[in-house]
């Protein structure tokens, strides 16, 4: 039977996969990574993060946004800071474990079968 036109069923997680690619993209930031992994230490303030950076306010707010629209992080307001913290931190570390076992696996100049 001819689901698609190609004799394929339909995938049921391909609605999934644009928002999935969304957060992938999103993790794709050397940056963003470092903020996720220092936002594994508790909430903190922006100004905190732009130091741990080194990185203009500017630009760490438009990365915290970024991990922000794909619910990564939360954000609430402390007096006039802005204060920001993991969404799902076990989550994320069992994601981030998983990738770098898969980059070991299939890393350049490795034995695959």
């Amino acid at each position: 039977m001819t689901i698609n036109g190609w004799g394929e069923e339909p995938d049921p997680r391909a609605p999934r996969l644009p928002a999935l690619a969304h957060l992938l993209a999103a993790l794709a930031e050397p940056a963003r990574l470092s903020l996720l992994r220092h936002l594994t230490l508790g909430e903190h303030r922006v100004v905190e993060l732009t130091a741990h950076l080194g990185l203009a306010q500017s630009t760490t707010s438009a990365h915290l946004a970024r991990l922000r629209e794909c619910g990564l992080v939360s954000v609430r307001s402390d007096g006039r800071a802005s204060v920001y913290a993991l969404v799902a931190p076990a989550e994320l570390d069992a994601l981030l474990a998983a990738a770098e076992a898969l980059r070991a696996a299939t890393a350049p100049g490795e034995n695959h079968p």
